[in-house]
């Protein structure tokens, strides 16, 4: 089979594809609007297939370094025949004694939260000179495209010190009124926490942290942001009162406590998301806002975050809502249907209560 990496690139990029897989005995398959697709002319790849393609992408020093450590995280940049551009980000890994990559596209281009179609209250959020703010939501559903967003929108507006930690670098940010720069775990430091160690004494105004996985992490976030820094981060929790139980439980019991207390004074809000699929092609977002003012403050210093839905729900006002009322609104806008809203509601029967006054 003479097939070449470029030709698969060239099809994400033509169909619209977000994720090209490859592995032994299956077929190549794009991820389109949330849904693999395998390529219909192409037979089941062998392994030399999927070594040959690997290869066509990565220098014998990564791949070796694979081969060893039977898993690679990397980017890199395409550029088709038209001489456009595009960014990869990829992993490359042994399943059953056999390479298979996966890959992802990262525009080029950075779209503002209103071409994404957030909220507009987020705008506030870059605003803010202090604070942690989280993006949550499962793999895949554009959590890094809303944090550069935000990050873009700060680098257009303010003159502002902006330190990125990430794994790898995604989206590629150029400075203009702001000093953007952009550290990559195992090539510009060893690890989040040991870049969050030193991030302090870079003089820093805004940090984005690629994802919070363990206790130095989210420890070394919230003290970033009691000293005075907006620190954006992102986790794979599904709404917000579930991500500040899973800051706390990270901690051991007999710190639990005190990161209540610290956690209520420094976080900003919570934007949880999810991309859902719409009938005749493409994605709609949907949204649960929790922005943190003195009664979600008092709940998460308490223990209380069972109560925090309740107070999504009636701050309105101040630009909340949670996934329940978004999916009602998209609704009702006809830019989805009862049956996939239902699907992808947190709470199906607070769903119904919305759209049909049930109790």
């Amino acid at each position: 089979m003479d097939l070449r990496i470029n030709d698969l690139l060239a099809e994400v990029l033509r169909l619209g594809a977000s994720d090209l897989h490859i592995g032994v005995g299956h077929y190549p398959c794009l991820r389109i609007d949330g849904e693999l697709r395998p390529f219909p002319d192409l037979h089941p790849l062998e392994r030399e297939d999927v070594e040959k393609l690997i290869s066509e992408i990565l220098q014998p020093a990564p791949l070796e370094s694979c081969h060893q450590t039977h898993e690679l995280d990397f980017r890199f940049t395409y550029r088709g025949s038209d001489g456009k551009a595009a960014r990869f980000r990829g992993n490359c890994f042994y399943e059953m004694g056999n390479l298979a990559l996966a890959l992802r596209l990262i525009p080029i281009r950075i779209r503002t939260l209103q071409e994404l179609g957030l909220p507009k209250c987020l705008l506030g959020v870059t605003e803010q000179h202090r604070g942690l703010f989280l993006v949550t939501g499962p793999t895949g559903h554009g959590k890094t495209t809303t944090l550069a967003a935000l990050i873009d929108e700060i680098n257009r507006n303010r003159q502002d010190h902006i330190v990125t930690i990430e794994d790898p670098v995604e989206y590629i940010y150029n400075s203009q009124k702001c000093i953007v720069h952009q550290r990559e775990i195992g090539l510009d430091t060893k690890s989040f926490a040991e870049a969050l160690r030193r991030v302090l004494r870079q003089d820093p105004d805004v940090i984005l942290i690629g994802e919070m996985r363990d206790l130095e992490t989210i420890s070394s976030a919230i003290t970033a942001a009691e000293t005075g820094h907006l620190v954006f981060a992102t986790l794979h929790t599904q709404d917000a009162a579930q991500s500040i139980d899973r800051i706390i439980d990270v901690f051991p019991p007999h710190q639990q406590q005190q990161i209540r207390i610290q956690l209520s004074a420094v976080l900003v809000g919570i934007c949880s998301q999810q991309l859902i699929p719409r009938p005749g092609g493409g994605r709609v977002v949907g949204t649960e806002i929790l922005f943190a003012n003195p009664a979600v403050r008092n709940c998460i210093k308490e223990g209380k975050t069972n109560q925090i839905k309740t107070l999504i729900q009636t701050g309105a006002n101040s630009g909340m809502h949670t996934m329940e009322q978004c999916l009602a609104d998209k609704v009702n806008e006809g830019l989805l249907p009862m049956d996939t809203a239902m699907a992808y509601a947190y709470d199906p029967k607070d769903l119904q209560r919305i759209l049909f006054g049930q109790n």
